[in-house]
This record gives structure tokens, sequence and C-alpha cells, in this order.
């Protein structure tokens, strides 16, 4: 298994706009690739500008499978206006 978090930053004002875009990336990415096993998106109401995703792929390469795809290009294309910060982490090996 490999795993990843991604933590983002959204711009203010951008929130519900970017959870939508985030749903529908989420979706597909769980129903179009057969590599990915989760893709949960977690919010914090306090904390209203941050977002953070947990993926869990079969190995590293469904997981360059899920970068390489449409969906995911066109996701990153439509948030890049709304992002300010992304920190992505990846795990390849749990206990």
């Amino acid at each position: 298994m490999f795993c990843v978090t991604v933590e983002f930053t959204i711009d203010p004002g951008r929130r519900d706009a970017f959870l939508a875009r985030m749903k529908r990336q989420a979706d597909a990415s769980l129903s179009l690739e057969p590599g990915c096993r989760v893709f949960e998106v977690w919010v914090e109401d306090a904390r209203p500008d941050e977002v953070r995703l947990h993926e869990v792929y079969d190995d590293a390469a469904a997981f360059e499978a899920h970068l390489a795809s449409v969906h995911f290009n066109s996701f990153a294309a439509d948030i890049g206006p709304m992002v300010r910060e992304r920190r992505l982490l990846t795990w390849s090996r749990r206990l």
C-alpha cells in the first residue's frame, strides 16, 4: 500500500468552490482508478482555509497513474487559483 497526505491552505472566500471541486475529484479518483482504495477529504470548521486529503493506493505506480490521469490534471488546473499553499507527504510502509 502507498499512502498520500495532502494539506491545502485555500484563499479566503474560496472554500465552497474548492470543496465542491475536491468532491468531484475524490469521486472520480475512486470510481475511475482501480488502484485508488481511499480518498478522504477532511475539514475543520475552526480552520476554514485548511483542507487535508488522505489517500491510499495499491502502490506508488497507482499513485503515479493518478497524477497522470486526465481528471487529476483538470482538477489541478481548476484549483490552482484557489490554493495559497500545498504540502504533499507520501508514506510507503505501514506498520
